[in-house]
């Protein structure tokens, strides 16, 4: 699948510890930017909008508790600290100000693997089941997941199953380029006679029948997007 990969931002001020989680986490699969300053970590938020942030405590510049409570007031985003203050007062402090997890160093980068998998795992069923409950709000609609449904202004739109299909998988990755073949496959299965015009034809449905249908973006020479307003 063409699916972008996961960002992770180490905000970290020990650039030999920054560099050796970016590169086992790179392995791993992610995409990953490493910042070595508090300001500089909150500028590469704002332009990476990363899936998960791991966050040192001790900064020169900035407190990272400081920098906890900016993330999570503003973005909607697992951070996980690293310290080397292993206290249990400590711990509990950072959680209450909302870090998702807290690793202590000196770590394991096994651990360090596990628990961030771990955070993406909860983070994503926590996304899943508050949408589920109540429905993905795209402007001035509602998609309700299990009832395959979208109420818009209050009125049911009428969506094909794989025109709602095609719409659930594009604002549940937000963000993310889909080439046309991806969608195809995703959508229709690998099995699919049928050829990439099958995508546009619905997409351009989808377009007429959504007031959000600007939102879906077409990518020239790759594929399509979604992108909601808050982006």
């Amino acid at each position: 699948m063409d699916e972008r990969k996961l960002r992770i931002l180490v905000i970290e001020d020990e650039k030999p510890i920054a560099d050796i989680l970016e590169y086992d986490l790179k392995k791993e699969g992610f995409e990953v930017t490493s910042a070595y300053t508090g300001a500089k970590g909150l500028k590469k938020t704002d332009e990476l909008q990363p899936d998960l942030v791991l966050l040192d405590w001790m900064l020169p510049d900035l407190s990272g508790v400081d920098i906890l409570k900016l993330l999570t007031e503003k973005y909607n985003m697992p951070v996980i600290m690293l310290t080397a203050r292993g206290n249990i007062d400590d711990k509990v402090y950072g959680l209450s100000c909302g870090a998702d997890d807290y690793i202590t160093k000196p770590f394991d980068l096994r651990e360090v693997n596990i628990r961030v998998q771990a955070v993406l795992r909860r983070f994503k069923k926590s996304c899943d089941d508050r949408a589920n409950k109540q429905g993905i709000p795209i402007k001035d609609a509602v998609v309700y997941v299990p009832e395959r449904t979208v109420i818009q202004c209050g009125e049911p739109v009428d969506l094909t199953p794989k025109e709602f299909d095609l719409l659930v998988w594009l604002i549940t990755h937000p963000r993310f380029v889909f080439t046309r073949t991806c969608l195809l496959d995703e959508i229709w299965g690998y099995d699919f006679a049928g050829d990439t015009r099958t995508v546009d034809m619905h997409i351009q449905r989808l377009r007429k029948k959504l007031h959000a249908g600007e939102s879906i973006v077409t990518v020239f020479g790759v594929g399509y997007k979604y992108v909601s307003e808050e982006d």
